[in-house]
Formats: structure tokens, C-alpha cells, sequence
């Protein structure tokens, strides 16, 4: 399978509305997949999405670009507390349906995960939906490993998913 040519770089303030709207699509594609509801995203202001996707020493948003388009993103996290600063968080992958199957998730997850390796971070942990058997795969073909399931994770409109917990040891 050939992978779509597309640039992957980090988001900034220019890319919040295309930021925006890709999560609230996900929202509403992959419900399951996304813990905030429509409503819910659609509330974050143009200062807190700016800042969600800022990068710092413990953050940092990555999107797929096609033609200069937002197809897909992934956000990564590191803890801030000390005791915590070895774990970081992978959030947030999407990609746009019409891109899936393309390479695109695995390449943005590349790059959040070489990421975290040059910030001196020694684990990658993210959550997985019990009913997204292709990300499950995607993640475990880079190496991330079940730590635990939690039952009944997510609730929408009265039916509950559960979620894995996964994690990626970079030492």
C-alpha cells in the first residue's frame, strides 16, 4: 500500500480553525474514539484550542497535511509533576475517513512517538476503545503493549465501552 505524500509538522496558532473542525468531525465519525461530545468541543474557544496546541517542552500537536490541508492530527502530552516527568500521553488521533487506511495514523503516531523519545521521556501510555480493533492494531504494531482494560469507560447514550490502556517503553 503506497502512503499518501503529505507533510506532518507541528500545529500552530495558523492551523486552529482546521484543528477545530477536525475534532469536531471526530467527534461525530468516531464518538467511541473521542471523550469529548459535539457540544462539548464545539465550546472550546479560539485562546483554549491556541493553547491546547502550543508547543512547549511538555506538548505538542502534529498534523497530516494533504496540499496543505488537515487531514490528520495526534497530540502528545508529558506529565509536568516530577514524580510523573518519565510518562508522557499520546491524544486525539484522527484522521479524516477518506485518508484511512493510507499510513497516515502510523506516520503521525511515528512522529509523536520520535518526539517523546527526544524529550528524554521513557514511557508513551494512550487509551484505545474496546470497539477500534484497527487503531488496537495499529498501536500494537508499534509496540505498545496492554497494561489494562477498563470496563465501561465510556458511556454514549446508555451504552458503555470499554477502554485499553496501553503503553510504549522507550528505555
Amino acid at each position: 500500500m503506497n502512503a499518501v505524500p503529505l507533510t506532518i509538522r507541528t500545529l500552530t496558532e495558523d492551523d486552529i480553525d482546521a484543528f477545530h473542525a477536525l475534532r469536531l468531525e471526530a467527534t461525530v465519525d468516531t464518538p467511541y474514539g473521542i471523550v469529548p461530545t459535539y457540544e462539548e468541543e464545539a465550546r472550546w474557544t479560539r485562546e483554549e484550542n491556541i493553547a491546547r496546541v502550543r508547543e512547549t517542552d511538555r506538548q505538542a500537536v502534529f498534523g497530516a497535511f494533504d496540499s496543505g490541508v488537515l487531514v490528520g492530527i495526534v497530540g502528545w502530552r508529558r506529565e509536568a509533576r516530577q514524580k510523573l516527568a518519565h510518562k508522557s500521553l499520546i491524544w486525539g488521533v484522527f484522521v479524516k475517513p477518506a485518508y484511512r487506511r493510507t499510513g497516515i495514523a502510523r506516520r503521525l503516531m511515528e512522529r509523536a512517538i520520535e518526539h517523546a523519545r527526544a524529550s528524554g521521556v521513557e514511557q508513551v501510555q494512550l487509551t484505545v476503545g474496546g470497539k477500534n480493533p484497527r487503531a488496537q492494531t495499529l498501536y500494537r504494531s508499534l509496540g505498545f503493549t496492554i497494561y489494562g482494560t477498563e470496563s465501561r469507560a465510556i458511556c454514549i447514550d446508555g451504552e458503555y465501552f470499554d477502554e485499553e490502556h496501553m503503553v510504549l517503553v522507550l528505555d
